[in-house]
């Protein structure tokens, strides 16, 4: 793990534990065993390595949705597969996604979120783009403008479930159901 991978972890460590008011470079250094030198050769402020946390995010998601997804079934279960990858992401790391959202938004790294995501809207680009040269889903919609649409329902949906709400088991089922119901009728899914 190089010096900036360790920074980003022991980060993210010290940001669960402490919260991101609380947390002082100082305490990231040390969980990363690593001089505080070190770390401005990196990153110019505590708050700088939100943007680097996200972009480890999505890297984590796109590898979830990679491993998650079997390509061998149709694209109607795949479709199911991607929504329950992306709640099933949440759930497990529902306190960095708040994380991110509170330390980016109190910076000026806000404007960077679209950079940060590009390879997760790429993903989904590539996954509706499958879905349309497989005939299953309408021709009349821009897989590149309806990946961010979808992404942003999928991820809303799943953080009101894990971050905002103390639903049970069966309203989180309902909703998902309720989602993927949606999102087929959006995306003209036509069943074999």
């Amino acid at each position: 793990m190089s010096k900036e991978e360790k920074i980003i972890q022991a980060a993210i460590e010290v940001f669960r534990e402490k919260g991101i008011e609380k947390t002082k470079v100082s305490d990231i250094v040390k969980a990363a065993g690593i001089a505080q030198g070190t770390f401005y050769l990196y990153f110019p402020s505590r708050l700088s390595v939100m943007p680097a946390i996200a972009k480890n995010m999505v890297e984590r998601i796109i590898a979830t949705l990679d491993e998650g997804i079997s390509s061998h079934k149709p694209f109607e279960q795949q479709l199911e597969e991607v929504v329950e990858m992306v709640f099933l992401i949440t759930k497990d790391y529902g306190d960095i996604v708040a994380l991110i959202y509170a330390g980016i938004a109190q910076t000026e790294h806000l404007k960077e979120w679209e950079n940060i995501y590009a390879p997760y809207y790429d993903w989904m680009s590539h996954f509706l783009l499958s879905g349309q040269q497989q005939g299953m889903i309408r021709d009349s919609i821009d897989p590149t403008r309806s990946a961010k649409l979808m992404i942003g329902l999928i991820e809303s949906a799943a953080e009101q479930i894990y971050l905002f709400d103390d639903s049970k088991d069966e309203t989180m089922k309902l909703l998902k159901l309720e989602l993927i119901d949606f999102l087929s009728h959006a995306l003209g899914l036509r069943h074999p």
